[in-house]
């Protein structure tokens, strides 16, 4: 199985975190939400797979390019 970084594509807040590490997620699934400039933007899982490792805690805030997850896929 291949380990993929899911990275922010925006800077912001981490709102809402919507799986944990052991979760199975399919293809594009939403991981979590982020807040930027009063919008939600939903970070989403490039392939199918498990989460290996959630690597942020809500509340906190996070730039553009930052590694926010890793799927083992």
């Amino acid at each position: 199985m291949a380990v993929v970084n899911v990275k922010s594509e925006i800077a912001g807040n981490v709102w809402k975190i919507l799986t944990k590490p052991g979760d199975k997620v399919e293809a594009e699934g939403d991981l979590m939400i982020l807040e930027s400039m009063k919008m939600e933007i939903p970070v989403q899982s490039p392939k199918a797979g498990v989460v290996k490792e959630i690597r942020v805690a809500e509340g906190e805030a996070i730039a553009e390019g930052q590694l926010v997850a890793i799927i083992d896929g």
